[in-house]
């Protein structure tokens, strides 16, 4: 698979985008090698939009190392300044991960309690109820009920 191929209004959104970002790619005097690629394509996974800084003083070297990294990591070049190099890929789709025993989690529950004084408008109060605790019909919060244990005979007759 080639590098991404964008329009220019695609490349210069993300230039815009790019522009407050600091490199987060270092080539050194070694060039380009497999650690740099692999560290290039794990900053292109988490990040999406990345800077590459290249310390050679060779133009030529710089361009090809730009489109060697845009070819070999299927991303698209954006920008080549001077010494620092632009790339973009989309972001992958996140796996959701489900688990079994989850429990549930607090949620924020509204509850109308009737004034003290008679005639007042009833109080509108917001509750945190944790995924251990239940709301009685009385509005307060308690702890959940945990389940009654059957005997061994009761268990034995279901």
């Amino acid at each position: 698979m080639a590098q991404i191929q964008l329009t220019p209004a695609q490349r210069k959104e993300q230039r815009a985008e790019a522009h407050h970002l600091n490199a987060v790619v270092m080539i050194g005097a070694d060039g380009l090698t497999d650690a740099v690629k692999k560290e290039t394509d794990a900053a292109l996974n988490a990040h999406g939009l990345i800077k590459v800084k290249v310390q050679s003083d060779d133009r030529a070297g710089r361009e090809a190392i730009f489109q060697t990294l845009a070819n070999e990591l299927h991303a698209a070049p954006i920008q080549h300044i001077g010494k620092l190099l632009v790339l973009w890929r989309p972001l992958p789709e996140k796996e959701k991960k489900i688990s079994e025993d989850r429990m549930a989690g607090p949620r924020d529950v509204k509850v109308l309690k009737n004034s003290s004084r008679y005639g007042q408008r009833p109080e509108v109060k917001v509750l945190r109820v944790l995924g251990n605790q239940r709301l009685t019909p009385g509005g307060t919060v308690k702890r959940a009920k945990k389940p009654q244990l059957k005997s061994l005979k009761k268990r034995s007759q279901d």
